[in-house]
């Protein structure tokens, strides 16, 4: 039986387990965090689940519209909203109509979560980091048919051998932008009622959900992303920022000051430009997918790691 190793486990790393797994492939599901995800994380923060990497998913094609569809007759996403407002120093404007945005009650990671548990035989091994993939192609000297790097193209590279030139051409001269997610617990919701809202000309903040609105419990509940170049200038020391993102969600919904509030650094959250190819598959047996694959959306990723799945499956079988 032919065995690949996949390492990463978010929405494109499962969906392309997934699609070996039914083709009758061995495969090996790694990663170095303690959970499935990637970067639809939802942590529980005080009893709740928070997503502090994706803040909502839409739905285009038709086979992701059908699991999402599945999602939603199962009670795992609901349909969130398809008004997003801008804001700025002035006020709320709109919101204006859009593709309906959908989002979870336990946190967009557990739809990755419910992808991998479809399949019995796909057991993530977790907290499993990964030093080097070789030629061979082998992981940390571990042989295997085909390897998937379903992760960001910074984070793949470090660990591909140099002699790998062809995918290191792949993956090379392409920037990612880094994004920090605050998150802010109040005591009451004394803000203007809204969903999400992007935030326009602003240096530190780039968006701003309604988490209680979004989780649909009502919760007294922000979450805030950066723009890329505040976030570039405070990597190094995330929560030292913390402070300046407060200030300016104050500032932007005169809602005072949170009784909680937490940062988490996305050093690579998106690739600033897309790609054309869905996947990358090369010589050396060795597949790159994810949501740096196409534009990126959470849509994206999971057709992009179906559609390498499957191309794996037919060049193995």
């Amino acid at each position: 039986m032919p065995r690949v190793i996949v390492i990463g486990a978010g929405i494109a790393g499962v969906a392309c387990a997934r699609e070996l797994v039914n083709a009758g492939v061995q495969v090996s599901l790694r990663d170095r965090a303690s959970t499935v995800g990637g970067r639809m994380a939802s942590p529980r923060i005080e009893g709740r689940f928070v997503d502090l990497g994706a803040s909502y998913f839409t739905a285009r094609d038709p086979d992701f519209l059908a699991l999402v569809e599945d999602w939603c007759e199962r009670g795992l996403a609901r349909k969130w909203t398809n008004q997003i407002a801008s804001l700025s120093s002035s006020g709320f404007e709109g919101p204006k109509d859009g593709p309906w945005r959908y989002a979870t009650k336990a946190g967009l990671r557990s739809l990755v979560a419910d992808i991998a548990a479809a399949e019995p035989q796909l057991k993530p091994v977790l907290s499993s980091p990964v030093s080097e993939v070789l030629p061979g192609p082998s992981v940390d000297g571990e042989p295997a048919d085909a390897v998937v790097l379903a992760m960001p193209d910074p984070q793949a590279k470090r660990i591909l051998d140099l002699d790998l030139t062809e995918l290191h051409k792949h993956i090379s001269g392409r920037s990612w932008v880094s994004v920090l997610a605050l998150f802010a617990i109040y005591r009451h919701r004394s803000w203007e009622p809204f969903d999400g809202a992007f935030v326009n000309n602003d240096p530190t903040l780039s968006w701003i959900a309604d988490d209680g609105a979004r989780r649909g419990d009502d919760a007294a509940v922000l979450v805030a992303h950066s723009t890329p170049e505040f976030a570039t200038r405070h990597l190094a020391q995330p929560q030292e920022a913390t402070s300046a993102l407060v200030a300016t969600v104050d500032r932007l919904l005169h809602c005072g000051l949170p009784t909680l509030s937490k940062v988490h650094r996305w050093t690579y959250a998106r690739p600033e430009a897309s790609r054309e190819e869905t996947f990358f598959f090369g010589s050396d047996r060795i597949g790159l997918a994810g949501d740096g694959w196409g534009s990126p959306r959470v849509e994206t990723a999971w057709l992009s790691g179906r559609a390498l799945g499957r191309h794996i499956a037919r060049e193995l079988t």
